[in-house]
């Protein structure tokens, strides 16, 4: 039975995230930066301004809402979308994508990215456009919001768009117990038995108790808990990252030399037919791109969809930044500390160190903070991986509420809190696999979406630029149901 689930599972995900599932994410994101004008790289400066600037003169970006008020702040908002994307990926998987794709994987992880950033600001600008209250008065928005509100309104599309929103939902749902739950607290339990020799049910008896404290708590307290945390192990692990790499700065200019060469490298460091290295190259630096930052996926859209913020495009540019900081600053960051570490041969980019995944990441720290380097990685991938379910635990309830209605969510969260401890303490390898899957599938009801609704973010972008750089007077587009706002 296993092996037969193993098989169909095998089948799906090549099929989500070959070269069909690859392929749309990227004709997504060009798209997305052509109606748009390039908005990532025309109003750099503008968008820069307006979230990460903002922090610091702005408070009502920060601000916190009143008691009664489900809404989070936009800061809140970021942070969380930060929490359920920053996690062990931005280790594991860059390590990975470097091992079987050669240094040039992270040149197209940079390309996946930029155009990334223009699919996540889309589904950040509908999210906030079709928007709904739910019935405990929080805001509730996302792929099955806007597939049925938004591409259902298109005539001959009603049940096209419910079907899909339904789908989106319950793929998203399947999603958040594997790649937001038992994926990611396996991580930790593992790192924290081989790093500090913690016993596995110690670990995940901890995280219950932790997690239920604050998933239980509803979105403000995980809100909380993900503004205060997100910053902190962000910093701590950049400040880890720098130093390891100004430690080896003589070694920054070839490290980035084998980055470009390797991206257009005819042959893999392996070896193997001609143009199987700029395959490689292309396909594990997409794929880290898009698992990285989740741009095209539709789950981090549900929670900026819980801002307080009324105008789209403001939320649409934390979506930019979200994608900047996780693949282009946190990502680049672990790929440099690997590749200026003496792990790799440069010139060749054949691998020297025989380590993979976090282990090779660790041996990259050690070559600086010694036997402590493994400690920090594991500390690293505990709040990275922590948060991440933190965060995928809104998606979960976001998309349980939709299915089941928001006073059963309860329900859900107990079990997501429960399945914390069984992801510490069994062997996982299918729930891996199967987690990549469900995570994919949530790809394409929320592209079709995206793409549908394109017209409708150009206007949303253009009325926005107009009146805000232009200095038009004309009505503002912040809403589809104007009566909730």
């Amino acid at each position: 039975m296993v092996e037969t689930i193993t098989n169909i599972n095998n089948a799906v995900n090549g099929i989500v995230w070959g070269t069909f599932g690859i392929a749309l994410l990227f004709i997504a994101g060009i798209l997305m930066t052509f109606i748009n004008k390039s908005f990532q790289f025309t109003h750099f400066i503008h968008w820069i301004k307006m979230t990460i600037g903002a922090i610091f003169k702005d408070k009502d970006v920060t601000a916190h809402t009143e008691k009664d008020n489900k809404a989070i702040s936009q800061f809140q908002s970021l942070c969380t979308a930060l929490a359920a994307t920053i996690g062990t990926g931005n280790i594991v998987g860059v390590a990975t994508a470097i091992v079987l794709g050669g240094p040039g994987a992270i040149f197209w992880m940079w390309i996946m990215a930029i155009f990334g950033m223009m699919t996540n600001y889309s589904e950040n600008v509908l999210g906030i456009y079709y928007r709904r209250k739910g019935e405990n008065g929080e805001w509730h928005g996302g792929a099955m919001y806007y597939l049925k509100d938004g591409f259902g309104s298109y005539k001959g599309c009603k049940w096209i768009g419910i079907v899909l929103a339904v789908l989106f939902s319950a793929f998203c749902l399947l999603a958040s117990f594997g790649i937001g739950n038992m994926s990611q607290v396996n991580s930790i339990a593992g790192n924290m038995k081989s790093a500090f020799n913690i016993p596995s049910w110690v670990t995940g008896i901890a995280l219950v108790i932790l997690s239920s404290v604050v998933i239980l708590g509803g979105l403000k307290r995980v809100a909380s808990v993900t503004e205060k945390l997100v910053p902190f192990m962000a910093i701590l692990y950049i400040i880890g990252a720098l130093i390891v790499i100004v430690a080896h700065g003589n070694m920054i200019p070839a490290a980035f030399v084998s980055i470009l060469k390797g991206a257009f490298s005819a042959k893999s460091a392996t070896g193997g037919v001609v143009g199987y290295g700029i395959q490689m190259a292309i396909t594990w630096g997409f794929k880290r791109g898009a698992f990285s930052n989740e741009a095209g996926l539709g789950s981090s859209v549900m929670v900026h969809s819980s801002s307080n913020v009324k105008e789209p495009v403001r939320q649409g540019m934390w979506g930019i930044f979200e994608v900047f900081a996780d693949t282009i600053i946190v990502c680049t960051l672990t790929a440099l500390v690997v590749l200026t570490s003496g792990l790799v041969d440069l010139e060749s980019g054949k691998m020297i160190s025989e380590n993979v995944k976090s282990a090779l990441v660790g041996e990259a720290f050690g070559t600086i903070f010694g036997k402590a380097g493994s400690m920090f990685i594991a500390i690293a991938i505990l709040l990275f991986a922590y948060s991440t379910v933190l965060g995928w635990s809104h998606y979960g309830t976001t998309a349980w509420g939709y299915l089941f209605g928001d006073k059963s969510s309860i329900i859900y969260k107990i079990v997501f809190v429960v399945m914390i401890f069984f992801g510490c303490t069994m062997s996982l390898d299918l729930a891996w696999d199967l987690s990549d899957t469900f995570n994919g599938l949530m790809m394409i009801p929320n592209l079709i979406g995206v793409i549908a609704l394109c017209p409708i973010v150009s206007k949303i972008t253009k009325n926005y630029i107009d009146r805000n750089l232009h200095n038009k007077d004309i009505e503002p587009m912040i809403s589809a149901f104007n009566d909730e706002e």
